[in-house]
């Protein structure tokens, strides 16, 4: 007999179908309280069940967690996790710590289907999208591990993993709000931030659902004919009609938007393009994280030089744009920006 996955299933759910069992509703908070506040992996976790109750559970229901198969850590402090899924698909996340918050950064996809050049993510395979309660015990684990190595939990979240969260809409907001949730981990929106890479149709349904989390755009390029060459999402998702999703956006949630922007030298830091991010700038709030570029296998650019940044950074600064430089963390682990490709002994595979 087939098991239900019970964290598919809503609250009212779950007290439909446990109730066919005998159980009453307050049992059934009981387990929805478990299995999203507790983050609870197992039925036996749930000691305030009857053992009769937990027998029922694990006849007719089932768990599938998420569990750490490999961990790295970095000379700074940064750890990188190999997650193997119920099907025994890898995916990774980061724990990236510093002396004011812990970060976690969380993958919505095993693999990617945008290849982007200079993303060692982008050359694997798309396999499937990481489900809502999957995406939501990447963060509850990373949390759990901030309280054992650095004495407190995630302060921050980011969708910066392996794939395109926009592309896995209904599982990255289902997956929020059980972070978010007081019934969940309760954890601030303010404090979450989704990276996409600029899906427009999507990022205007962000908008019209009104979501309270922040937005990054993987920007890289300020004028299409280079971005063209670097993001295929390009050629369908263009500038202008990004930035018009973009003040959409704005206009639906009043959240100012981020770009990321990774430097290559001699391809995206010249005059000629700080010129053109500030003039995209001027068109929405923005704020711009400027990236260091981590190499890949088979790279095909290098990393700007430390004066070729400042000076990008200060013509931004000139022209009244918000900016930082932000620095790498976990490279030596390939655990940084563009650099999860699943290399660290769990290997990401069709037939495992």
């Amino acid at each position: 007999m087939s098991k239900t996955d019970i964290r598919k299933l809503s609250k009212e759910e779950i007290i439909d179908q446990t109730s066919e069992y005998g159980f009453e509703k307050f049992r059934a908070r009981q387990i929805h309280d478990w299995l999203w506040k507790k983050s609870a992996k197992t039925f036996e976790e749930m000691l305030n069940l009857s053992i009769k109750h937990r027998d029922i559970l694990n006849t007719h229901f089932e768990i599938n967690p998420v569990t750490i198969a490999e961990s790295q850590r970095s000379v700074d402090g940064t750890f990188k996790y190999a997650f193997k899924l119920f099907d025994q698909k890898i995916t990774e996340g980061v724990l990236i710590p510093t002396d004011t918050r812990n970060t976690a950064c969380v993958s919505s996809q095993i693999g990617c289907s945008l290849a982007c050049t200079f993303c060692a993510t982008g050359k694997l395979k798309m396999l499937r999208n990481i489900d809502s309660a999957e995406i939501y015990d990447q963060v509850a684990l990373i949390d759990a591990e901030a309280k054992t190595h650095y004495g407190k939990g995630l302060t921050n979240i980011v969708f910066m993993g392996m794939g395109e969260p926009l592309l896995n809409y209904k599982n990255l907001l289902r997956a929020i709000d059980k972070i978010t949730s007081p019934e969940g981990l309760n954890m601030a929106s303010k404090r979450i931030t989704v990276s996409t890479a600029g899906i427009a149709k999507m990022i205007r349904k962000l908008g019209d659902d009104q979501v309270k989390f922040n937005l990054a755009v993987s920007l890289h390029a300020a004028m299409d004919s280079k971005r063209d060459k670097i993001m295929a999402i390009n050629e369908s998702n263009n500038l202008e009609v990004l930035m018009d999703s973009l003040k959409y956006f704005y206009e639906k949630t009043g959240n100012k938007i981020t770009f990321e922007y990774i430097l290559f030298k001699g391809f995206n830091d010249t005059k000629e393009d700080v010129r053109a991010l500030a003039n995209l700038c001027a068109q929405v709030p923005t704020k711009v994280n400027i990236i260091e570029y981590n190499a890949i296998d088979d790279a095909i650019f290098s990393k700007s030089s430390r004066q070729s940044t400042e000076e990008f950074q200060a013509f931004l600064k000139y022209k009244g744009v918000d900016s930082q430089v932000r620095k790498s963390r976990g490279d030596d682990i390939d655990a940084a920006c563009g650099q999860l490709a699943n290399k660290n002994g769990a290997v990401l595979k069709d037939d495992i």
